[in-house]
């Protein structure tokens, strides 16, 4: 090592160090291949650690991302529901309860009723005005502490005074105890001789003191007309304004100025 050191390139053994890196070069080439998967295979493990680590993330992100998509209709339809009742306050200057419908069926005799999420506990009591956005949904028969029970203006025992919108004559609407494409209404007029006219809308007559039910409310839109031969009268059928298969934010009304009101009468909601 002295002598080559010292010699430099001329070094007397500069063809001596030239032959065995002839011969021990592919040998050192060769053990670097065997051993360099061996020396990283902790590398490689940490490498498929993170890899695994980060599929489990975008796997969680995803599943996430297609739930947000999955609702997106829902908490769009809910934001226009609550939107609908405020508009529906401001226009009526009624203060609302929002409650959700959390059942529907038979309840108490009736055959048309939903149940809903707000009782005793947020003021509620029978005989409340009950309304979704587009319009009358029914009145409350029973209460609980937490629950109410909602007649639908559909059920066959249900009788709603109503007037014509733009002539404000007077009528009883009733129902026909069923749902869905037949949730039909009827309406007979007080003056047999008033003929109602296809797409006249109907609305709410009003009860004394608002119980059950308030006025102004839309219930529906004349569809079609009947006359009676036998009474000389005349018989509107009804399309109620709400689908009452398809029920889920609704609005109890309240005096205004209520402290369980969640929207105020001008639209606006209690911060």
């Amino acid at each position: 090592m002295v002598v080559d050191k010292a010699g430099g390139e001329d070094s007397p053994v500069a063809s001596v160090r030239h032959a065995v890196g002839e011969v021990v070069g592919p040998v050192q080439a060769g053990v670097a291949t065997v051993v360099r998967p061996v020396s990283g295979l902790p590398g490689v493990f940490r490498t498929n650690d993170n890899l695994r680590s980060h599929v489990k993330d975008l796997e969680a992100e995803n599943a996430q991302l297609r739930t947000q998509a999955d609702k997106a209709g829902y908490d769009d339809n809910r934001l226009r529901e609550l939107q609908g009742l405020r508009s529906l306050a401001r226009d009526t200057g009624y203060a609302l309860v929002p409650a959700r419908v959390i059942a529907i069926g038979p309840a108490q005799n009736f055959s048309s009723t939903v149940t809903i999420d707000a009782g005793t506990d947020a003021g509620l009591h029978p005989d409340m005005t009950v309304v979704a956005a587009q319009g009358l949904v029914g009145r409350i028969t029973a209460v609980t502490s937490h629950t109410a029970t909602v007649l639908l203006i559909v059920d066959d025992t249900s009788n709603v005074g109503g007037r014509i919108g733009d002539n404000m004559e007077l009528g009883f609407v009733r129902g026909n105890g069923t749902l869905g494409t037949d949730d039909r209404l009827e309406m007979e007029l007080a003056d047999r001789n008033v003929v109602p006219k296809v797409s006249q809308e109907i609305v709410t007559w009003g009860s004394k003191g608002g119980a059950p039910y308030v006025s102004g409310v839309p219930i529906g839109k004349v569809a079609q007309v009947f006359e009676s031969l036998r009474e000389t009268s005349y018989r509107a059928v009804i399309e109620p304004a709400v689908d009452f298969t398809a029920l889920d934010l609704v609005g109890v009304v309240v005096p205004s100025g209520s402290s369980h009101a969640g929207i105020e009468a001008d639209g606006s909601v209690p911060q």
